[in-house]
């Protein structure tokens, strides 16, 4: 008797830079290639080039982070066949594909889903672009949104730690339409990437359970009333029924099936499986085989999201929102983050760095990130006299402020480049900490710190990160964490698997322990941890607005270049 013939199935993860696609055995999580394709025009930060707008550049105001929905779809056109090439893996073989994306994520579109870039006329306004996670420029917006639920004592506030960030979907929303009521008019559905994509996959819209709950402010089956949303705006009262409100898709459903004109784009036979969109840090606990209590998981890239389930409901100050079944079914999820990590290194590697430093590293044959941690790495704890704030790109939890700005205290003339990166590296870790503290003070059970992400591969970061938190640090057993805890719920939705546990159970990868606490250097972090602690509140809770004023002052000076340039 003939052996089964093995199945496949396609994940593919839609990070900040680019999107990776992931072929892995149905039978055993057994991970036989991926592809990588870059988003050709990243992140715009700066300007709408020419090459967009088809007439001049438009300059964008502080804060924005923008992207082209045509980079997505050439993820699926490029990435996707090419991992399906180098599996050499007969593509009718395939039998789903899922997919998770960077959240909050937000596209404007016609009720087809086109984007609103893509609409004649249209390509030169930035409202009409895809709002990256990191766009911050939504705070005001999201500060009166806060404020008008805490006024109004919103049950739902409580859920998201007290505070909603600027960049989940209403506060974007609401800048969307203040800013440009005519393109917010003409905005038929405000849908997260996430869906975008399995739209555009499947030929049909389903909102996931997932970014519904943490982005969406979807609790206990209702959004935000109209009340709510008309004293913001009597504009904005229609927001929910005329924007958002669609079909929600439970994480591991099927959204659909794979349209002729995707299998086109992909390779892959046609009616197969689409799995219903989700996030990048929630797909990835599934990945680890973090489903029960207790583990939290940590996805490390640019930004960190930090996800963990538990069987109890509590309120956990600043925290980015707990959800029903938002990791896995029958828990809990709670989900907390921070907007800046492999961020920060990577500006200080690109503007804070001398010469010297990058042809010493060159002269050693290693990138400019392993030369400083090697040097970094010969330190003892406290040795280089610094202690710095994360918060170059905002503050996600606990504070919920992206007016907030990175700070390094104690530099002297002494100070190195490699002083100033351990420093950042352990503000990273505090900041974790800080994290792991506010939900366990509040009930919420830490005991296992997982982590996935390209940054799991410093072992001087995991050993920091083991020293500050006291937990033991796990990794995923994947290099592609999120693309394989798509894998997962594609292997789900095709009905390869009863749910998604069942999956973890077999498809799932993670080495345990593989970094422990250090006693000694954890006492010793603690010192650093008072003192990060203090600058931590005394700037982050009203001790001196002083990263806020200065908000203020840039925004008018850019504003004021601007106008110079443009005096029409």
């Amino acid at each position: 008797m003939s052996a089964a013939r093995e199945t496949y199935v396609v994940g593919v993860d839609y990070g900040t830079l680019s999107g990776r696609a992931l072929v892995v055995r149905v039978s055993d999580g057994a991970e036989l290639a991926s592809a990588v394709h870059a988003y050709p025009h990243a992140v715009l930060e700066r300007t709408l080039p020419a090459s967009l707008t088809g007439g001049a550049d438009v300059d964008l105001e502080p804060d924005w982070a923008l992207q082209v929905p045509q980079d997505y779809r050439e993820v699926l056109q490029v990435a996707v066949p090419a991992a399906v090439r180098e599996a050499g893996i007969d593509p009718a073989d395939v039998v789903g594909i899922a997919t998770d994306f960077t959240a909050c994520t937000m596209v404007p579109t016609l009720v087809d889903g086109t984007p609103l870039n893509e609409v004649d006329g249209l390509a030169d306004r930035p409202h009409a672009y895809v709002k990256l996670w990191k766009h911050h420029a939504a705070q005001g917006q999201a500060d009166r949104v806060n404020g008008l639920a805490a006024e109004r004592a919103e049950p739902w506030l409580a859920r998201y730690g007290g505070l909603l960030s600027s960049e989940w979907e209403l506060a974007k929303g609401l800048q969307l339409l203040e800013e440009d009521p005519d393109l917010y008019a003409r905005t038929e559905r405000w849908v997260e990437a996430a869906d975008w994509i399995v739209w555009e996959l499947c030929g049909t819209y389903v909102r996931n359970a997932c970014s519904a709950g943490y982005k969406g402010v979807l609790q206990d089956g209702a959004y935000p009333s109209s009340d709510f949303l008309a004293a913001l705006d009597p504009r904005f009262a229609g927001y929910v029924t005329d924007k958002v409100e669609q079909p929600i898709g439970q994480l591991g459903d099927r959204a659909g099936t794979l349209t002729a004109r995707a299998a086109a784009w992909t390779g892959l036979p046609e009616g197969i499986a689409v799995a219903v969109g989700n996030v990048d840090a929630h797909v990835s606990a599934p990945a680890a085989q973090a489903v029960d209590h207790g583990q939290m998981v940590a996805i490390m890239g640019t930004s960190t999201c930090h996800v963990v389930s538990a069987g109890v409901l509590r309120d956990v100050p600043g925290m980015c929102g707990v959800v029903d079944g938002g990791i896995v079914a029958g828990s809990w999820g709670y989900e907390a983050g921070q907007s800046g990590v492999g961020d920060i290194f990577g500006w200080f590697v690109e503007h804070g760095v001398p010469p010297s430093v990058h042809e010493e590293a060159a002269a050693h044959g290693r990138s400019v990130h392993e030369h400083l941690t090697a040097l970094a790495a010969e330190q003892e704890v406290g040795e280089h006299g610094l202690v710095a704030l994360d918060w170059h790109s905002g503050n996600r939890s606990v504070l919920v402020d992206h007016e907030l700005s990175g700070l390094v205290v104690g530099q002297t003339l002494a100070t190195r480049p490699e002083d100033v990166y351990r420093a950042l590296i352990e503000a990273t870790a505090f900041g974790t900490r800080t994290i792991i503290e506010a939900f366990t003070s509040s009930g919420v059970p830490v005991e296992e710190l997982v982590v996935a992400g390209g940054l799991s591969k410093n072992r001087l970061l995991m050993q920091i990160y083991a020293d500050v938190t006291r937990l033991p640090l796990s990794v995923v057993g994947s290099e592609q964490g999120p693309a394989l805890g798509s894998a997962l719920h594609a292997a789900v939705a095709a009905g390869a698997y009863a749910d998604i546990r069942a999956a973890a159970k077999v498809m799932g990868s993670v080495q345990r322990g593989v970094f422990t606490p250090d006693e000694d250097a954890a006492l010793r972090y603690d010192v650093l941890f008072g003192e990060y602690t203090a600058l931590h509140d005394h700037f982050g809770r009203g001790g001196n607005d002083v990263m806020h004023r200065l908000r203020a002052v840039r925004r008018d000076a850019v504003r004021r270049r601007h106008a110079r340039k443009d005096p029409s």
